[in-house]
């Protein structure tokens, strides 16, 4: 398996720049929904999304079953850079080729 999508997800959950998360069909939502999306897809684990929300994991566990059933939808916007196709090339395995 290529090393560069692993890469790609890591530089994202740091905050790297370059990487970004848009999640669409939010307006589907009701706020509590929103808000445990976009902690989830953030990253945040049941436990800390229940702590921030002040909520119970199986209140979070029913928020984001509720959501998915509404069909939001996770897009992952990544420059060329970050595959390799802008700048420096990169090998299947993601590093450089000299």
């Amino acid at each position: 398996m290529s090393t560069v999508y692993p890469q790609i997800v890591n530089n994202f959950k740091q905050g790297r720049a370059g990487v970004q998360l848009e999640i669409r069909g939010l307006e589907k939502l009701s706020f509590r929904e929103r808000q445990a999306v976009i902690l989830k897809e953030s990253g945040r684990s049941l436990e800390d999304i229940a702590k921030r929300l002040h909520l119970s994991q199986s209140s979070v566990a029913t928020l984001l079953t509720r959501a998915r059933s509404k069909g939001y939808e996770i897009v992952c916007i990544i420059p060329g850079t970050e595959l390799g196709l802008g700048g420096e090339e990169l090998d299947e395995e993601g590093s450089s080729e000299d």
